[in-house]
């Protein structure tokens, strides 16, 4: 019992100061956003607080960002985004087992324009150099675990980003 108001106790504690620096935050962003819609000066504590700066930079919600700024956020690939189909390069671990090469198979076959590469001894750094000098788009590298496989890693070229997927209760068709 007393273990559990302990708890509760600390709970209702912690609840309360990210209440109350949640609070304290918004009060600063708003003294922000009048200091700029008004052109005043801004109070030193906040004009010099680092966090906030960086966290008004990247915050969503303002009400000067342009449709074409929104455009622009994600232009890092338009540029060959559905003029050139992307080449994929569909791998597996070193050695995989059977039903590893089966499920990368698959894969293989929902993707109309990928590759399938055995892997061989061939290290990852050395994958990714010849990738992007054959022109492939992405990278699915398929991972397992005692033959069944258990992860997906999708990474796009030239810069990424790289995602990670974990697999459960795979089902192959064979």
């Amino acid at each position: 019992m007393i273990r559990r108001q302990a708890r509760q106790r600390r709970d209702y504690l912690y609840r309360r100061a990210l209440t109350l620096r949640d609070a304290e935050i918004a009060e600063k962003r708003a003294k922000l956003k009048q200091s700029l819609a008004t052109g005043k000066p801004l109070d030193p504590s906040i004009a010099n607080d680092k966090q906030l700066r960086q966290d008004y930079k990247y915050d969503e919600s303002r009400a000067d960002r342009t449709t074409q700024d929104e455009l622009d956020l994600d232009d890092e690939y338009s540029y060959l985004s559905g003029v050139v189909d992307p080449r994929v390069l569909v791998t597996t671990s070193r050695d995989p087992s059977t039903r590893l090469g089966s499920f990368a198979k698959e894969i293989r076959l929902l993707l109309p324009t990928a590759i399938r590469l055995n892997r061989g001894n061939l290290i990852l750094p050395n994958l990714v150099q010849s990738a992007k000098s054959s022109g492939l788009s992405d990278v699915i590298l398929l991972h397992e675990h005692r033959g069944t496989p258990t992860a997906m890693t999708i990474s796009h070229f030239p810069h990424g980003p790289t995602a990670s997927f974990s697999l459960h209760n795979v089902v192959l068709r064979h």
